[in-house]
């Protein structure tokens, strides 16, 4: 079986992450997410221009009885709206967002306002100023070079609606009026202006705040991986130095436990086998590191069960751990074929020895099945997580044990969970303690099997499975 289809994890490889590609989440860029909700603001903009342009239009024309060229306007709105639903559909179809296409979404707003304003009174008209709303809103949104092609246009039409243009003859009509057209006009538009200004800009502000938090979020994690990559090489080195010792220990103990001399002291022959016990245990942990750091993998990779795992990893964490009270309780309904994940198993160790330092005679561990993901809760009856703890969980050096380097267990389990795609919750219960929970797609783990289910140790029991002492 191949590499590939084996481990569906993550290594330390050569100084960077390596992962199988189809188990990668794709996430859009900040800047991408920042220009489509820019782009709905236009959208939200141009219809606030489209209903004022109808507004305006009526009032004049019914209200004032000034002529107006009503089908070139009607015209102008109407391609107004046709932009609109074009954009709406533009965002549905593609997640990417220029900062191009704004520019030639606000090039066609002013050309629309130059139309309307070039058949209703040209630079006399009272609404000329809203290309300061247009020009400001481009100031905010755009990059400079297309900042200033805006302006450029801006006043260009501006200079043109001097010269040519329909005159309106409400501007120029003798008739006295309740309220001067004019004024009414100028103050309507200074109300527009200020409101929309304050109303929008804040709006986009708001985006590129976000966009600039996510950012901050990338290069905080990147920076996190990069520490990942380096303990990683970090540990594999070591492992490599700490093989030869071990083995040539194991081999000096195994000696031991054949001579006479020592064979013949029932207390010196437990002393020993309790000796190759722990020495087994060392190189049992160096090995998982070689294999996490993504050497010698091949050779050691197993296919087993879900359920094999689950009890597996168990029994092996309580047998390091006799004198825990630990529950433990599978509730896995499927007992699908898996690569034994060695990061992971080495996860929930950490959990679990976190767990027991704070609370070594109330230990819960669950496994259990949301639809396609397993859920693995370790839970104690400790004090809990402080409040500035809980806050920052899963960072490194986030810890209350006072000694150098507390808190990494924590925060290399939040990142191999998050490498294989699944998460990780830290909560302090109602009832009290803390809580962890790891949630992982269970196509992570599972393995193509051509020949069905693959062969595990049966369960005994109903769904739920208990012990209490040691592993259960």
């Amino acid at each position: 079986m191949s590499m590939a289809r084996t481990f569906a994890g993550w290594h330390v490889r050569l100084g960077r992450l390596v992962r199988p590609t189809h188990h990668r989440t794709a996430t859009p860029a900040p800047i991408d997410q920042a220009g489509r909700k820019n782009l709905l603001l236009l959208i939200q903009l141009r219809w606030f221009a489209v209903a004022g342009q109808v507004l305006s239009i009526l009032v004049v024309r019914y209200g004032y009885g000034s002529d107006l060229p009503l089908a070139p306007m009607a015209g102008v709105i109407a391609g107004l709206v046709t932009l609109n639903l074009v954009s709406l559909v533009r965002l549905t179809r593609r997640e990417r967002v220029e900062n191009g296409e704004l520019f030639v979404s606000l090039v066609l707003d002013v050309l629309a306002l130059t139309l309307q304003l070039h058949l209703s009174g040209g630079a006399d008209n009272p609404f000329a100023p809203l290309y300061l709303l247009q020009v400001t809103v481009g100031a905010v949104l755009l990059e400079a070079r297309w900042t200033g092609a805006l302006v450029a246009l801006a006043i260009l039409c501006f200079a043109g609606l001097t010269q040519l243009y329909r005159p309106l003859d409400l501007l120029s009509a003798d008739a006295a009026h309740l309220v001067d057209p004019q004024t009414l006009g100028m103050t309507i538009c200074f109300v527009l202006n200020a409101v929309l200004l304050v109303v929008f800009v804040t709006r986009i502000n708001r985006n590129a705040r976000e966009r600039d938090e996510r950012l901050a979020f990338l290069r905080q994690r990147a920076a996190e991986e990069d520490h990942i990559v380096r303990m990683g090489l970090l540990a594999s080195g070591a492992a490599h130095e700490l093989g030869t010792p071990l083995s040539t220990l194991s081999i000096i103990l195994g000696d031991w436990r054949r001579m006479p001399l020592l064979t013949n002291d029932p207390e010196l022959c437990a002393e020993i086998d309790a000796m190759r016990s722990e020495v087994a245990r060392c190189k049992s942990i160096v090995t998982g590191v070689l294999l996490s750091a993504g050497e010698a993998r091949g050779e050691s990779a197993a296919v087993t069960t879900l359920h094999a795992f689950l009890d597996g990893l168990t029994a092996d964490w309580g047998a390091t751990r006799p004198q825990a009270g630990l529950r433990y309780e599978n509730r896995v309904a499927e007992n699908i074929s898996i690569v034994a994940e060695s990061t992971l198993r080495q996860g929930v160790f950490n959990v679990l020895d976190n767990a027991f330092d704070v609370s070594p005679d109330a230990i819960a561990f669950i496994a259990a099945q949301d639809e396609d993901v397993l859920v693995l809760t370790v839970s104690d009856a400790g004090p809990g997580f402080p409040p500035e703890i809980l806050a920052e969980i899963g960072r490194p050096y986030r810890s209350t044990k006072e000694r150098r380097a507390g808190g990494l267990g924590l925060f290399l389990v939040f990142n191999v969970v998050r490498k294989l795609g699944g998460t990780v919750a830290a909560r302090n219960p109602a009832r009290g303690g803390a809580e962890i929970e790891i949630r992982l797609p269970l196509a992570t783990l599972a393995i193509d099997d051509d020949d069905g289910e693959a062969e595990g140790p049966n369960r005994s029991g109903t769904e739920g499975r208990e012990g209490t002492d040691g592993h259960g």
